[in-house]
C-alpha cells in the first residue's frame, strides 16, 4: 500500500464503509508525504555545478601544468567523498549517496586521465580493475543499491575494454563480480539488484565465449549456472529476478533459431561437441534441481525445457519443428503453472509467449504455401481466436478461485 493509493481510493472506501474517516487519516499518517523530489533538487544542483566545473577544466586541460591536473583530480575526488559523508551524517542520505556515487565516477575518470597522462591506459588493466574493486568496497561499506548498480556497470565496462582493446579476458574481474556482488545480493536479496547482477554476469559470459572462439551454445552453461544460483536463494522474488535474464536469453535464442536456423551454416556455429556439452549441462541441472528441492520449488523445473538441445537437428524443417516444440512446451508449461498457482501475471506472460510461438510457427510453416493475402487473413483470425480463448480460460480460472460472497 502507498500514500497515493490511500489518497485516491481512501474516500471511496469510507463511502463503502470499509473503513472510517478516522481510520483513513490514521493510515495516511503512516505514510508521510514523499519528499523524494525535494531531496533530489540538491543532488541535481550539485551535479550541474560539477558538470559545469568539469567542462571548464576539460576545455583547458591540455594547457594546465601536470601538478595542477593531479591536484584537481585529487581535490575533486576527496571533495566528493567528504561532502557525501558530511551530508549522510547530517541525515540527507539522498544527497550524501549522490555525492559518493559522483566520487566513484570521478575515481574512474581520474584513473583514465592519469593513465593517459603517463601513457599507461593502453597496456595495463590494473587501474580500471581498481575502479571496479573500489565500487564493490563502497557497495559493502554503504550498503547502497545505487552503488551496487554502478559497480555492476563498471565491471561490465572493464571487462568489455579488456576483451575489446587488450585482447584478453579478465577472469579476476569476472570472479570478483560474481563473488563480491553475488554474495552481497545473497545477503541482501533484492529483485532489481538480482536482475542487474544476472545481466552483468551474462554480459561477461558472452564476452568470454567470444574471446575463446567456441560454439555459441557454451554460453548457456554459465548462464544456467546463474539461474541455478537463484534456485538456492530463500527469497523467492529476488531469486526469480536473478533467473529472469537467463530465461529471457534462452527463449530469444530458441525463437531466433526457429526463425533463422534453417541454414546449416548457422546451426554449425551453434553445435558444441555433444557429450561434453550435455555433461556440463546435466551438471548444472543437478545443482538447479537440488536448489529447487531444498526450497520446495520443483514445479519450476519446466524452465529447463528451453535448454532442450533441438539445435542438434539438421537445418531446415527438422530444426524448425524441434525448436517450435521446445517453445510450445515452455509456453504451455508457463500457462499451466500460472493457472495452478492462480497467478494473473504469469497467466499474462504465458499467454504472450504462447501467442508469439504460434505466430512464429504459422509464419514458418505456411509462408511459402499460402497466398499472401490469405496468409495474413488466416494468421490474424488465428491469433485473435487464440487470444480470446486464452483470456476466457484465464477469466474462468480466476472466477472459480474467488470465494463466493456470504
Amino acid at each position: 500500500m502507498s500514500r497515493k493509493l490511500l489518497e485516491t481510493d481512501g474516500r471511496e472506501w469510507v463511502q463503502k464503509e470499509i473503513i472510517t474517516e478516522t481510520q483513513r487519516e490514521q493510515l495516511l499518517a503512516l505514510y508521510p508525504t514523499d519528499a523524494t523530489a525535494i531531496g533530489l533538487l540538491p543532488l541535481l544542483g550539485s551535479l550541474l555545478v560539477g558538470l559545469s566545473a568539469l567542462s571548464v577544466v576539460a576545455a583547458n586541460w591540455q594547457g594546465l601544468p601536470e601538478v595542477v591536473r593531479l591536484a584537481l583530480l585529487l581535490g575533486s575526488l576527496c571533495g566528493a567523498y567528504a561532502g557525501g559523508e558530511y551530508f549522510r551524517r547530517r541525515g540527507n542520505l539522498n544527497l550524501g549517496m549522490g555525492l559518493i556515487a559522483l566520487g566513484l565516477i570521478l575515481f574512474g575518470a581520474s584513473i583514465v586521465l592519469t593513465s593517459q597522462l603517463y601513457q599507461l591506459i593502453g597496456y595495463d588493466l590494473t587501474g580500471l580493475l581498481a575502479w571496479a574493486v573500489a565500487g564493490m568496497a563502497l557497495t559493502w561499506l554503504y550498503r547502497s543499491r545505487l552503488l551496487f548498480l554502478m559497480t555492476a556497470v563498471i565491471s561490465g565496462i572493464v571487462q568489455g575494454y579488456n576483451t575489446g582493446q587488450l585482447g584478453a579476458f579478465s577472469y579476476l574481474t569476472a570472479i570478483g563480480t560474481a563473488l563480491g556482488l553475488g554474495y552481497y545480493w545473497w545477503r541482501r536479496p533484492d529483485a532489481l539488484l538480482g536482475g542487474v547482477l544476472a545481466t552483468g554476469l551474462l554480459w561477461q559470459a558472452a564476452l568470454l565465449i567470444n574471446h575463446l572462439h567456441v560454439k555459441i551454445t557454451w554460453f548457456f552453461i554459465p548462464a544456467m549456472l546463474v539461474y541455478a544460483f537463484g534456485d538456492w536463494q530463500p527469497d523467492r522474488p529476488a531469486g526469480r529476478a536473478l533467473q529472469g535474464p537467463p530465461l529471457v536469453t534462452a527463449f530469444l535464442f530458441t525463437l531466433g533459431l526457429a526463425l533463422f536456423g534453417e541454414s546449416d551454416l548457422y546451426a554449425g556455429q551453434l553445435r558444441a561437441p555433444l557429450l561434453p556439452y550435455l555433461a556440463a549441462l546435466v551438471a548444472v541441472l543437478i545443482v538447479s534441481v537440488a536448489g529447487k528441492r531444498q526450497r520446495g520449488r520443483l514445479g519450476s523445473l519446466t524452465d529447463w525445457l528451453l535448454l532442450l538441445p533441438g539445435f542438434y537437428f539438421t537445418g531446415g524443417l527438422p530444426l524448425a519443428i524441434a525448436t517450435l516444440v521446445v517453445l510450445y512446451a515452455y509456453s504451455g508449461a508457463v500457462l499451466l503453472r500460472a493457472h495452478q498457482e492462480q497467478n494473473p501475471d504469469r497467466v499474462t506472460l504465458g499467454t504472450v509467449l504462447f501467442i508469439i510461438t504460434t505466430a512464429v510457427a504459422y509464419f514458418k510453416l505456411t509462408w511459402g504455401f499460402l497466398d499472401k493475402s490469405l496468409f495474413f487473413l488466416l494468421g490474424g483470425l488465428l491469433l485473435l481466436g487464440l487470444s480470446w480463448w486464452l483470456r476466457r480460460r484465464a477469466a474462468h480460472t480466476f472466477s472459480s478461485s474467488t470465494p463466493p460472497k456470504p
